[in-house]
């Protein structure tokens, strides 16, 4: 905790530093964006607890996908080297299946004689800080910081017996930025943003060709992949997602 009480003291600070030195309104910018497409997951294995549990393969039960998704954010640039940007991230899979094996998910049973429902949510609120240490025709770099509120639920039933574990919790994640600029009105962009502890990991990466329309408006299509989870005395879940992503947005 001591780390992540660092983490967000210091992102504040840094958030505070352009609206102290810069005034113009002419440098400050808003951008709004939706992204959605479809998702897949190669992995989403769990054991809950950690000690006495069975660990499983919840897309047995919620299967692999392609499920829809929506992913939106907003973006206010204070002037052209400093920005913040606050993302809402849902995630939602539920499915049923058969168990290849009993499973005992918190304090109950779950045997392979019946159907099993499955539900999984990974929804996430995120503000990131960005500088912008480098910017030119050719290239923009920018490193930064983030603060994620996780709200996290695994839910199985079967019959009548229903069992829930929800998380939530704050993690303090490192940003990563860089645009290739092709032409004035297009470029390829990487970000990232992304941390790793020995009781576990976020890391969130997306490669997307991003173009300016005549009309203002920004479209944009790529990759995105969600990897991470825990493994401490409490519980073990780790999960790896892909996206193929397009999106929209607009600056004013």
């Amino acid at each position: 905790m001591k780390t992540e009480h660092l983490m967000l003291t210091l992102l504040l600070a840094l958030a505070a530093l352009p609206a102290l030195s810069q005034t113009d309104e002419e440098q400050q910018t808003f951008t709004l964006e939706a992204e959605t497409g479809g998702l897949w997951f190669s992995r989403n294995r769990t054991q809950i607890p950690s000690d006495a549990g069975t660990r499983f393969d919840l897309d047995d039960l919620t299967g692999s996908g392609p499920d829809g998704y929506l992913r939106l954010s907003g973006s206010y640039r204070f002037n052209p080297r400093h920005s913040l940007r606050f993302t809402y991230a849902p995630i939602r899979a539920s499915g049923s299946g058969t168990l290849e094996q009993d499973v005992r998910f918190v304090d109950a049973d779950f045997t392979t004689d019946a159907p099993v429902h499955g539900a999984y949510r990974f929804d996430t609120y995120r503000l990131t800080y960005r500088w912008t240490f480098h910017s030119s025709d050719t290239w923009d770099l920018g490193v930064g910081a983030s603060v994620l509120l996780r709200d996290a639920k695994i839910q199985l039933r079967q019959g009548g017996l229903e069992r829930t574990d929800d998380d939530i919790g704050v993690v303090p994640l490192l940003h990563l930025y860089g645009a290739r600029h092709l032409s004035p009105n297009t470029s390829v962009v990487l970000d990232i943003e992304g941390a790793a502890a020995p009781q576990g990991r976020a890391i969130d990466a997306s490669l997307t060709l991003r173009h300016t329309l005549p009309s203002g408006w920004q479209v944009f299509a790529g990759y995105r992949t969600l990897e991470g989870g825990a493994d401490n005395s409490n519980v073990y879940t780790f999960a790896w997602m892909h996206f193929a992503t397009v999106g929209f947005g607009v600056t004013f």
